[in-house]
């Protein structure tokens, strides 16, 4: 066998990583397996799996006979991710913890960990993703020598691309949106030509059945599922405040606090026999806006404007810069339609985006991702957002009402 590469694999206990490491053995290289601690769960009195997770990441490492080590960032977790979340959500926004969380953990702090403690030549993770390096085969060449792949920083080098998976239904480069260019250029997904049922399947014959029988984790990226309101108020002193109706301005009920709310969901108010949604929040004032109906006009925008834009290869597409415009498509949920849309990009970085149709609760504090083809271009946090379609349904109602009354022509004296 020729030159084997050195692979350190981000292992979660759950089937994708572990069948991600199992394929990069099969594929020659040397591969050590590390998990990630990267919250106390000691401090908490909720549900959380992380001693389980590390056992049964340990299992497969030992059934592969792979090293394995375990890294923990749990102060790290708290400072760059956690902290930043809870001044989100004072701020009255909805943050994005899993994007954060592989922006500034695992594709930052373990990524130099892989790289510069392990000696690693790569690290690899479980994720349903794709490089425009897995395309060009970089890391197909065993006997190649390492010089050759990873080169003197100084050099220009075409930048490494982000696209989607295989397998659209779990693809995950939504959440991968953030990362530096630096850590995509010496990350490997293995996982990014195949499907979650092939994926299972290896895992079934590989004898991998402590980790397929787990129930895919939903919750707050490395903290879990937990009763989102009860967890929040743990850490943020309860602010209660009013539910008050966007129609007529009436009280409807109390909250205890805008940051347990998101745009759109439905508001738990004792005594209202129809559902109200939530539709707009009032950080100064405390007040949460909702709406009857999960419909309403005053949950639809079309218009989302950003943070400073994070582009995957660093600069701006060459189209955007030189027109200030550039027609791609948007999501802001991980699993939501692509929708068209038309990007501006203004002189600070930031962009707006203009969608060719109205979207249902378009939440600041989320990330706009925008995708390009079958290309994921990058991501930013969404600022601001344009007027609801029942804003602009009232003052067309009002011009028209002007309009009326300089028309009705003045009663003969």
């Amino acid at each position: 066998m020729g030159f084997i590469r050195h692979i350190v694999c981000a292992m979660s206990g759950g089937v994708d990583s572990s069948v991600a490491a199992l394929l990069l053995k099969r594929r020659g290289y040397s591969v050590t397996g590390v998990f990630m601690k990267n919250w106390d769960s000691l401090d908490e009195t909720g549900v959380c799996t992380t001693e389980k997770d590390c056992e049964d990441a340990y299992r497969v490492c030992q059934s592969l006979d792979i090293p394995f080590h375990q890294v923990t960032y749990v102060k790290e977790y708290w400072h760059e991710v956690f902290s930043k979340l809870l001044k989100e959500y004072e701020k009255g926004r909805t943050p994005n913890p899993d994007i954060l969380c592989n922006k500034h953990i695992k594709f930052n702090h373990f990524h130099k960990y892989a790289i510069n403690t392990l000696g690693a030549d790569a690290m690899a993770t479980g994720h349903y993703a794709r490089t425009s390096q897995e395309d060009e085969e970089v890391f197909q060449q065993p006997t190649a020598p390492l010089m050759t792949l990873f080169r003197d920083r100084f050099e220009i080098r075409n930048p490494v691309r982000l696209y989607k998976c295989a397998d659209l239904l779990k693809d995950q480069t939504f959440f991968l949106s953030q990362i530096s260019q630096d850590a995509l250029r010496q990350t490997m997904f293995p996982l990014a030509g195949l499907t979650k049922g092939f994926v299972k399947k290896i895992a079934a014959e590989a004898g991998f059945h402590h980790v397929l029988q787990k129930k895919e984790s939903m919750g707050i990226c490395f903290i879990g599922e937990r009763n989102f309101e009860n967890f929040i108020l743990e850490y943020l002193e309860p602010k209660p405040g009013n539910f008050v109706s966007i129609e007529d301005g009436t009280v409807k009920g109390t909250h205890k606090g805008w940051f347990t709310l998101t745009l759109g969901q439905r508001a738990r108010i004792g005594g209202q026999k129809d559902p109200l949604f939530v539709v707009d929040k009032d950080v100064t004032t405390g007040d949460v806006f909702v709406a009857p109906t999960t419909n309403h006009p005053a949950l639809f925008r079309d218009t989302v404007g950003t943070d400073r834009f994070h582009w995957v290869t660093v600069d701006p597409p060459p189209e955007l810069v030189k027109t200030k415009m550039m027609e791609c498509h948007f999501r802001f949920h991980h699993q939501m339609p692509l929708i068209p849309c038309t990007v501006t990009l203004n002189m600070n970085g930031s962009v707006w985006v203009s969608l060719s149709r109205p979207v249902r609760a378009l939440t600041p504090g989320q990330f706009a991702v925008l995708y390009k083809g079958e290309e994921c271009l990058g991501s930013g946090k969404i600022l601001h957002l344009g007027p609801s379609e029942y804003t602009l349904q009232q003052g067309r109602e009002r011009l028209a009402a002007q309009n009326k009354e300089q028309q009705t022509p003045e009663p003969a004296s």
